[in-house]
């Protein structure tokens, strides 16, 4: 007789011997029995049977909800009843990537009210939490739970944040049949997987819209998650199901002066890291760089050079007349203006008396601006990265990229900020890229998508 257990993430598994358990298991000589990951409580329950072992299920402290009620007045679209089709025909585990505005929280209602178990949601940012927290509480019958943002409240449907939930999930990890991974691309980050494997879940639904990850960890999804089970990208999807849009790449040059400083600062930079035999292309080329700059005043000169060319390249002059030009052309429209750093955002928001959004900004502030942007009483705003995801801006007609980083993920997300459907609307993307800069870089890296590839 198999005698399955929990405790603190682990599961326990009396009466077995490690042959018989699926990968992950050891014998635990304190316990005199097999321990091993508590993901792999389907795969040990499946094997159990399998096998024709008797067991005894002490593990699992949730029950179905037979009486879980789902009001939303909503026919799901053809994709999102194919996500949830998709994912079920893959044991209830896997991931579904559809772009921003097409829908993904309803394909998790659907996939809640389908496996009626009790559910933890999963999401980076306390605004998400809220979101989701509001959301399940239109939609469902009872209570819903919070955990994050002070809040410690255990419900059969749960809303936390990815870091609570690192916190916490030991103590819950028996508690949900379902767990739902919103943004499921920050789930590779180290403490977040090890606290998703110390979960007891078999079902599980990831969601995002740009999965992929610079350092590749996306790979290590499929035991903690599963799957790609489902994909629709932005341009199958543009035109019916989300707005039509297009991407306009702008070009400037740097004044005389401008060129001359940011030829000075990068040549004090790049002839750093060539002394120090440093390639900038390796994985940990940034960290090298920044341990070999501190040791020295040549390292510290050149990280100084490093921040003044980019500072150069980011701000230019011309780059803020032609902001003022593009600002004109969109009068009237709803526009966020996105920069890489917080001094930028600042100085643009201090030129153009544009109210400004970074991470410094208080939390009730920024839903002040965020709430007057929606109703049209501030029609722009200028952030620095903050609002690359987790914020819903449906008015949001006209982006313009002045600074980012060369990843596909963050200029795919600016892009979802204005895709949102809306009658009649078209939106439009600017990226204001300095010529002869490493900008021209940075650009071509971060248009590797099929969204910019079409135009």
């Amino acid at each position: 007789m198999w005698t399955i257990a929990y405790h603190s993430g682990t599961l326990i598994v009396r009466g077995a011997a490690v042959s018989d358990l699926p990968d992950g298991f050891i014998h635990d000589d304190r316990i005199s029995a097999p321990r091993g990951p508590a993901w792999q409580y389907a795969s040990v329950v499946l094997q159990a049977r399998a096998q024709g072992r008797p067991y005894t299920d002490e593990a699992r402290q949730w029950l179905p909800l037979d009486d879980l009620v789902h009001t939303a007045p909503r026919t799901p679209r053809d994709y999102q009843r194919a996500a949830v089709d998709a994912w079920k025909a893959s044991g209830r585990k896997g991931i579904v990537v559809l772009p921003t505005g097409t829908g993904k929280s309803f394909v998790a209602e659907l996939a809640i009210a389908e496996s009626r178990r009790p559910t933890l949601i999963i999401a980076p940012t306390l605004d998400l939490v809220g979101q989701w927290h509001s959301r399940m509480s239109a939609v469902f019958s009872g209570a819903i739970g919070l955990m994050g943002g002070g809040h410690h409240e255990i419900e059969r449907i749960t809303v936390s944040t990815y870091d609570s939930a690192h916190l916490h999930l030991h103590r819950y990890g028996d508690r949900f049949g379902l767990i739902v991974f919103d943004e499921v691309h920050h789930l590779p980050a180290p403490a977040y997987l090890a606290a998703a494997e110390g979960a007891m879940a078999p079902f599980r639904l990831g969601l995002t819209a740009t999965l992929e990850r610079e350092d590749d960890r996306q790979e290590l999804l499929q035991a903690a998650c599963g799957e790609v089970v489902y994909r629709r990208g932005i341009t199958e999807l543009s035109g019916e199901y989300l707005a039509e849009y297009e991407t306009i790449r702008l070009s400037v040059v740097l004044s005389e002066q401008e060129h001359h400083e940011y030829t000075a600062a990068r040549k004090v930079y790049t002839d750093f890291i060539r002394s120090e035999g440093i390639s900038m292309r390796s994985p940990r080329g940034w960290q090298n760089f920044l341990s070999a700059a501190a040791r020295s005043r040549a390292g510290r000169a050149a990280f100084k050079g490093y921040q003044t060319y980019k500072r150069i390249a980011h701000g230019t002059e011309r780059k803020l007349d032609l902001l003022s030009a593009l600002l004109d052309d969109e009068a009237g429209r709803r526009t966020i203006i996105f920069t890489h750093d917080n001094a930028t955002a600042y100085r643009v928001s201090r030129e153009f008396l544009i109210p400004c959004i970074t991470h410094q900004t208080d939390l009730k502030e920024r839903k002040g601006y965020l709430a007057s942007f929606e109703s049209g009483e501030l029609p722009i705003l200028v952030t620095s990265r903050v609002l690359n995801e987790g914020v819903d801006l449906p008015t949001a007609e006209v982006a313009v990229v002045l600074s980012g980083t060369g990843t596909v993920r963050e200029h795919v997300q600016r892009l979802g900020r204005i895709l949102r459907p809306g009658e009649g609307k078209r939106a439009v993307l600017y990226e204001l890229v300095t010529k002869d800069t490493t900008e021209e870089f940075t650009s071509n890296r971060r248009r590797k998508h099929d969204a910019y590839q079409r135009q």
